[in-house]
């Protein structure tokens, strides 16, 4: 699907519902937005911009070369964004071409992003004075929704801690489960910021002749840097309650291994004496003695109670 974009009173709006040819509205577009384009829409593209769009396997090198650059159709820069599937948050690379009149957008992937610009722009929430505005508002969009999603790790790392820490009888496999998921989370987003710090580092060098530019540009770099002291803090608080939570698994699991253990000493006495009178000799005096059968008993049970008293004063239970 291609949609397309124009500049009216320095904000953004959408051209929708308009029967003009595609050429057409292409030529006039400020914003060019192909999210999953087919092959007619693709080449339609191709032959606006007198050249071939990048292929997917181009798009996520990790090369800086390959993701920032500069050609006669414009400035190229190809950057991550973060995407959610069924519950997971994903990287998904959105490859921007910067021209002085228009900005085009290409990605294979629905984003939350550019779901949310699309839903400002009808209400005229974008503002915007050209297309490079147009593609720092982007990043600061992007850049947002990544404070946002950290937030919302946050939340949830204390409420895991809460789990371990605090609660009794917790369900401590789930809790290493969850804290799984937001370790891969939080790893999704500080992958998203250094690819935006690389970014913004392209753009404020290609974009010296815009002062007022290169500056919000360096305003979302420092925004960028103080979220990933925060994505370092997550993964250390991350790691302590992993290693916690570990911890206490263990211990559960001694306490069992301690019990049988302890259930073993116990019931090897009175299993020795017991071995004892099972013995097929000849000569037992025991074996006719009218008391021999209580008096084994009666021993067995001794056997038996000193080491649980003895361990009991010890405090090993």
């Amino acid at each position: 699907m291609i949609r397309t974009f124009q500049l009216n009173r320095q904000t953004i709006q959408e051209v929708s519902e308009d029967t003009r040819p595609l050429s057409e509205r292409l030529a006039q577009a400020t914003w060019i937005d192909a999210h999953e384009p087919d092959e007619d829409e693709r080449e339609r593209l191709n032959a606006f911009l007198a050249d071939e769009l990048p292929a997917t396997d181009d798009v996520e090198e990790i090369e800086s070369s390959a993701r920032y650059f500069v050609d006669a159709d414009g400035i190229h820069v190809h950057s991550l964004f973060l995407s959610q599937s069924e519950g997971r948050h994903g990287n998904t690379t959105v490859a921007f071409i910067l021209q002085p009149e228009r900005l085009i957008t290409f990605r294979d992937t629905e984003i939350a992003d550019f779901r949310l610009l699309r839903l400002r722009a009808r209400s005229g929430q974008v503002e915007a004075d050209s297309a490079q505005s147009l593609m720092l508002t982007i990043f600061e969009q992007k850049v947002e929704n990544l404070a946002d999603t950290l937030e919302d790790v946050h939340r949830k790392l204390e409420d895991v801690s809460h789990l371990v820490l605090e609660e009794d009888d917790s369900d401590l496999e789930d809790a290493i489960d969850q804290l799984a998921k937001l370790e891969d989370s939080n790893g999704k987003i500080r992958l998203c910021l250094m690819d935006t710090q690389r970014s913004m580092s392209f753009l404020i060098r290609h974009l010296r002749v815009h002062a007022e530019l290169q500056e919000t540009a360096r305003e979302v770099k420092r925004d960028v840097d103080t979220l990933m002291t925060h994505t370092a803090f997550l993964f250390d608080k991350i790691n302590f309650l992993m290693d916690s939570t570990q911890g206490f698994i263990n211990i559960q699991q001694n306490q069992i291994i301690k019990t049988f253990s302890i259930a073993a000493v116990v019931f090897l006495p009175p299993t020795m004496i017991a071995s004892i009178y099972g013995m097929n000799f000849d000569v037992m005096p025991e074996l006719s003695w009218p008391v021999g059968y209580p008096f084994a008993l009666g021993l067995m049970a001794i056997a038996g109670i000193s080491p649980y008293l003895y361990f009991k004063h010890k405090n090993w239970l």
